[in-house]
């Protein structure tokens, strides 16, 4: 898909109107507390479902107007995004918990990190388009990393929970910032840093936005090898990572309330990471000259949304079953009367 310059401009236009959209709904500028929103947990499902609409309506048009073999590369790359971003709203839930950020002040730092994350994808689709187009042998490096990290997922799940085991208030990277700049105890309202006895100090609040920092450079490496092997036009990589990103921090709300139930989440993004890796490794050899079978677009998509299916049906029977031994075990401890 050969989209002519104006189409891009386009898109960024529109999906820089919904971004303002986004901070009118969350931050309420005209609010006289100019505190954001609380969201109950059925606003923030049909907010959530409001921007997946619309990403829906965008593959719509692609398959009107480019056919359904694009339509269906958007769409596979569109779910394996949400499904990583959401994984990424997890750990900015487990960072936000770490630091202690007050309530009032999540939204910023949400803010902040689904920024830094377009703007970190947006540089990695430029690079890995051009590392796709002069040198087909990347795709070999792409699906090596991608079975490596999904072996990655499945080790910690085994050994214990990967997020229960990060101490993110001692990553490596505040400890270098703590032995370069002083920090204060407490948070300074929003600020990033404050001046006490005649000393510049960083805030907790500037360690946060670190940590949230180096988690969406992980996160864009992980994603964008992985819809580079379900599509290597520039365009529907930009625009799926852009749609899957946006609502993110409406859907945080929704998210703050079911992190418990999604327990299989990480085990889905693990299947669907190595599917994509063996799909780029055939891609590869039959770009080298091996006479090996290709994985089709429609495949793909149908793999990718079975295994979310899947994995988000086994999450909530698993969620119930272990609510109902917890009911069973509150019962066998009730004193009689």
């Amino acid at each position: 898909m050969d989209a002519p310059w104006w189409v891009w401009l386009a898109t960024i236009v529109g999906i820089a109107v919904i971004l303002v959209v986004d901070l009118a709904i969350v931050d309420r500028p005209w609010s006289k507390k100019r505190e954001p929103k609380e969201f109950s947990l059925k606003e923030a499902s049909w907010w959530s479902a409001f921007y997946i609409a619309l990403a829906i309506v965008f593959g719509i048009g692609i398959w009107y107007f480019a056919g359904w073999e694009k339509a269906g590369e958007y769409f596979a790359g569109y779910v394996t995004e949400k499904s990583l971003s959401v994984d990424n709203l997890f750990v900015f839930y487990l960072i936000l918990t770490s630091f202690a950020v007050p309530k009032k002040y999540q939204h910023e730092v949400l803010l902040v990190g689904i920024m830094l994350a377009l703007v970190m994808r947006g540089v990695f689709i430029a690079v890995g388009a051009q590392a796709v187009n002069a040198w087909s042998e990347v795709f070999y490096l792409f699906g090596a990393f991608l079975i490596y990290t999904a072996i990655k997922i499945v080790r910690d799940n085994v050994a214990g929970s990967e997020e229960e085991e990060t101490n993110y208030t001692d990553s490596f990277a505040v400890r270098m910032l703590r032995k370069v700049w002083p920090v204060t105890d407490s948070y300074h309202g929003p600020r990033l840093t404050v001046k006490l006895d005649g000393r510049r100090h960083i805030t907790p609040m500037f360690m946060v936005i670190v940590a949230v920092g180096v988690t969406d450079l992980i996160f864009a490496v992980d994603s964008i090898p992985a819809i580079f092997g379900l599509t290597q036009d520039a365009y529907l990589v930009f625009t799926a990572n852009a749609f899957a990103l946006l609502g993110l921090r409406v859907l945080y709300f929704l998210l703050a309330g079911l992190m418990d139930r999604l327990a299989y989440i990480s085990w889905g993004l693990a299947a669907i990471m190595v599917f994509i890796g063996i799909k780029m490794l055939l891609h590869a050899l039959h770009e080298n000259g091996v006479d090996v079978p290709e994985v089709g677009t429609s495949l793909s998509l149908g793999v990718i949304l079975g295994v979310m299916t899947i994995t988000v049906i086994a999450s909530v029977v698993k969620s119930r079953s272990d609510m109902r031994k917890l009911q069973a075990r509150a019962g066998d401890i009730t004193p009689r009367e």
